[in-house]
C-alpha cells in the first residue's frame, strides 16, 4: 500500500507541474485555445494519442476483447490507418492550414469560418457542449471503478478527485497543460502497456502457447457452460477466432465496434484541433509514425490482453474472464490487479 501511495504522489506532483508549466507559459488565447501554433510534433503525437485512448478504451475495450476475442484487433488497424494515417495526413494539414488562414483557435469558430456561417458555428458549439460530458462521463466512470477495485477507495471520492485533478490543470493550464500532461502519460502509458504486455505473455507461457491455450479453451465444456451464461451474441467461436461471417456476434464487432469506433475518430473535435497546435504540415508528418507506434501499443496491447484474460482466470479460478469478474467493464482492473505488482497499479491508473 506504501509503494501505491508513494508513486501516486509522485505522479499527482508531476502532472500538477505540468499544468503549472503550462500555466506559466500561456500569454494569450493563442496559447489557451491551440498551444501558441508552436507544439513539437512528438508531443502532439502523445496529445493526440492520450485524448484518442483513454480509460473507455483500455478499461472498457479491454474488457469487451475478453468478451468478443481477438476479432477487436481489427478496430486496431482501423484506428492506425484511419484514425493516425489518413486523418494527419489527409485531413491534419488541411485542418492546420486552413485553421491558419482563417484564424480560428477552436473547432466551432473552425467551421463557422470556414462556411461562414454564425448558426453553424453556434450549432456545433452546442454539440460539443451538451455532448462532450456524456463521453468525459465514460472515460471517468471506468477510471473511478478502477480506483475503487484497485486502490480500495470509494467510488463516489474516487470520481470527485479524479475529476477535481483534471479540471484543475485544464481550467488553469489550458491546451499547453492538457497537452504537456497528455505526453506525460502517454509516455507513461506507453511504458505501462508494454511491460503489461511482456507480463501476460510470460506468465501464460509465451506467445505461441499463450494463443494455443485461447484457442483450446473452447474444447472445454465448462467453458462451454459459462460463455451460455454470459449470453454472447449468436456466431461466436472462440476468442482467438473472428465470429461467424454475417452472425449476429459478426455484426455487433464489425458494425458497432470496429466500424463505428475505427471511422468516427475521424469525427472527434477534441481530436481535429490538435493539428491546429503545430506551425507546419512537416511536423504533422514527422508525428505520423510516432502516433501509429501509440496506438498500436495501447488498443494492440489491451485488445491482446483482454482476450487473453480468459486463460490466466481460468487456468488460475477456473472461470473465463467475464465470469469471474462480474461484468466486462471489471475485467481489466482485476486482470492488471492479479497479476501485475502492487507499485504497478497506479501507474496503470
Amino acid at each position: 500500500m506504501i509503494a501505491k501511495i508513494i508513486v501516486t504522489i509522485i505522479y499527482v506532483a508531476i502532472v500538477g507541474y505540468l499544468g503549472y508549466l503550462g500555466y506559466r507559459n500561456t500569454k494569450n488565447a493563442q496559447d489557451y485555445l491551440i498551444g501558441g501554433r508552436k507544439i513539437h510534433p512528438a508531443v502532439m503525437a502523445l496529445s493526440y494519442g492520450a485524448a484518442f485512448i483513454s480509460t473507455s478504451a483500455i478499461i472498457g475495450f479491454g474488457g469487451t476483447a475478453a468478451r468478443f476475442g481477438m476479432s477487436l484487433l481489427w478496430l486496431t488497424f482501423f484506428n492506425i490507418f484511419l484514425g493516425i494515417f489518413v486523418a494527419f495526413v489527409f485531413f491534419g494539414r488541411r485542418t492546420r492550414r486552413m485553421g491558419l488562414n482563417l484564424g480560428a483557435h477552436t473547432f466551432p469558430e473552425f467551421i463557422g469560418a470556414r462556411y461562414q456561417s454564425k448558426f453553424i458555428q453556434r450549432f456545433a458549439a452546442c454539440i460539443i457542449f451538451f455532448l462532450m460530458p456524456v463521453y468525459a462521463a465514460a472515460v471517468m466512470i471506468g477510471a473511478a471503478t478502477f480506483i475503487k477495485s484497485n486502490l480500495g477507495i470509494d467510488y463516489n471520492t474516487a470520481l470527485f478527485f479524479f475529476a477535481a485533478i483534471c479540471a484543475l490543470y485544464v481550467f488553469f493550464g489550458g491546451l499547453k497543460g492538457v497537452m504537456y500532461t497528455d505526453a506525460f502519460q502517454g509516455t507513461l502509458m506507453f511504458i505501462g502497456m508494454l511491460m503489461f504486455i511482456i507480463t501476460v505473455y510470460s506468465r501464460l507461457g509465451g506467445f505461441t502457447a499463450a494463443h494455443q491455450k485461447l484457442t483450446n479453451m473452447m474444447n472445454d465444456p465448462l467453458v462451454l457452460d459459462q460463455i451460455k451464461s454470459v449470453k454472447l451474441p449468436p456466431g461466436f467461436n472462440g476468442w482467438a477466432s473472428m465470429p461467424e461471417l454475417f452472425s449476429v456476434n459478426w455484426w455487433a464487432v464489425i458494425s458497432s465496434l470496429v466500424l463505428g469506433v475505427g471511422i468516427g475518430v475521424l469525427a472527434q473535435p477534441q481530436l481535429v484541433v490538435r493539428f491546429m497546435t503545430v506551425k507546419s504540415d512537416r511536423e504533422i508528418n514527422r508525428a505520423v509514425p510516432i502516433g501509429g507506434l501509440f496506438i498500436l501499443f495501447m488498443t494492440g496491447v489491451a485488445f491482446a490482453a483482454g482476450a487473453l484474460s480468459n486463460v490466466f482466470f481460468f487456468e488460475k479460478h477456473q472461470k473465463i474472464a467475464e465470469v469471474f469478474s462480474g461484468g466486462a467493464d471489471y475485467v481489466m482492473g482485476d486482470f492488471v490487479g492479479e497479476i501485475m505488482p502492487a507499485w504497478f497499479l497506479p501507474v496503470f491508473l
